[in-house]
């Protein structure tokens, strides 16, 4: 696929997720399309929506779980990046979110990060990426798939904005020096509960993303400074680092809570409208 044609797709994803349309052919059903040209079309992305005044601000991770990696052939995780009116700010742990061109949503709660340095070596441990940041936060990382029936590839979740339509981050953890031994224990540990209007879905724990959120924040600064070794996970980026259920229909009017065992984060509860 020529640099013509990856711009071309660029651009006709774009107005799908502008206006709400289907992708009745995902790009990895197209000839020539792989991974490497889906990296050059969220690189446009990334251009397109900047030029609209949307500034990048940090990225979303794909595939935290290495089982899927041997089942899809991936080397590492995938990203996406996210931007400055997609990320939500809620301190006070309680949020409504209004998503108007919406198709077919999903609910998944996170780990989010804030660095404070960037994150460029191979084979960091937990303690060195949260070395890396400066606080840490509960988020509702909210999904939305372009493709029918939710099937795609992860070249095609790259090249489609990572699926990403919105990220709730509730309220912030300072990651003080002397707190990081014990979050590095606690992260892998730690219980998270999924409700919708005050029922039970499901429990999640930190080891479903990459056996730690931590782990997952330094594979993914590995692997983006291998392939963009000039364009690595930098300072005052925010990562949402993979979720840690499953990923759950969500509509209009739904009400959703996550409650954190293991970990001093505050309840979080978004409502869909």
């Amino acid at each position: 696929m020529s640099n013509h044609e990856a711009e071309a797709l660029a651009r006709e994803l774009s107005a799908a997720s502008e206006t709400g349309q289907m992708v009745s052919v995902p790009p990895s059903s197209r000839p020539g399309f792989d991974l490497n040209t889906a990296y050059e079309v969220e690189a446009a992305l990334v251009r397109f929506r900047e030029a609209g005044g949307h500034r990048a601000v940090g990225r979303k991770v794909g595939y935290a779980n290495k089982a899927m990696w041997r089942v899809l052939k991936l080397e590492t995780l995938v990203w996406a990046h996210m931007y400055e009116d997609t990320v939500h700010y809620n301190d006070s742990n309680s949020a409504t979110l209004n998503l108007p061109h919406r198709r077919s949503l999903k609910i998944e709660p996170e780990i989010v990060f804030g660095l404070k340095q960037p994150i460029t070596a191979d084979g960091l441990d937990a303690t060195a990426a949260l070395e890396s940041t400066q606080w840490l936060a509960l988020g509702f990382e909210i999904i939305d798939c372009p493709f029918p029936e939710w099937k795609f590839q992860p070249s095609d979740f790259v090249a489609s904005f990572g699926l990403h339509a919105a990220l709730v981050i509730g309220g912030r953890v300072q990651v003080q020096p002397d707190l990081i031994t014990t979050l590095v224990d606690e992260l892998p540990r730690f219980k998270v509960r999924m409700s919708k209007d005050g029922e039970f879905v499901e429990e999640g724990s930190g080891r479903n993303s990459l056996k730690s959120p931590a782990l997952c924040l330094a594979e993914l600064g590995a692997a983006i400074a291998r392939r963009f070794p000039t364009q690595p996970l930098s300072a005052g980026e925010i990562v949402s680092s993979g979720t840690l259920t499953a990923g759950h229909p969500a509509d209009k009017g739904d009400v959703w809570t996550a409650d954190v065992e293991g970990l001093p984060l505050a309840p979080l509860t978004v409502r869909l409208t």
